[in-house]
């Protein structure tokens, strides 16, 4: 698969059998658990997916610690997609 470096991103195909995606969700400034926004980020990257045809396949989270003062932990999600045909 080529790499686009416009938008840096990995090039596809509308034929593609899997497609990854990768969503960071932040926690709460002062607070603890993801946020709104994170949340609904992570639901769009889904639903989205899904109406192009594409079902959740495996998803995994990886956590950095906090960056900065009262900054929160960040959390990585990848998810990998597979086409329903």
């Amino acid at each position: 698969m080529a790499w686009d470096d416009k938008t840096e991103k990995a090039k596809s195909s509308e034929g593609d059998k899997y497609v990854v995606l990768q969503v960071v969700l932040t926690e709460k400034f002062l607070g603890t658990g993801s946020g709104t926004a994170s949340l609904t980020n992570l639901q769009a990257a889904i639903n989205k997916q899904a109406a192009l045809g594409y079902r959740l396949h495996t998803i995994t989270t990886s956590s950095s610690g906090s960056k900065g003062f009262l900054g929160g932990d960040k959390i990585q999600a990848t998810m990998i997609f597979e086409r329903i045909d």
